[in-house]
């Protein structure tokens, strides 16, 4: 009865530890995925950009047929 009662003590004490613990101060945390998500947006401008082009010409091309 002991054992048990002294390995949940400690697993008690760990798990506090853990949850206690301070996160890191680190100032570059977080900055890959604010760059993945600056370079998403860019690209999904610039193909944007690419798609109304494409579109304008054939609409452009089209009334040329008329």
């Amino acid at each position: 009865m002991y054992y048990l009662a002294a390995t949940l003590h400690t697993l008690g004490i760990a798990m506090r530890d853990i949850a206690i613990r301070k996160p890191t101060k680190d100032p570059e945390r977080g900055s890959v995925t604010i760059e993945n998500v600056i370079w998403a947006v860019a690209v999904i401008a610039i193909v944007g950009i690419v798609v109304l082009a494409i579109t304008n010409y054939v609409r452009t091309k089209a009334a040329e047929i008329k």
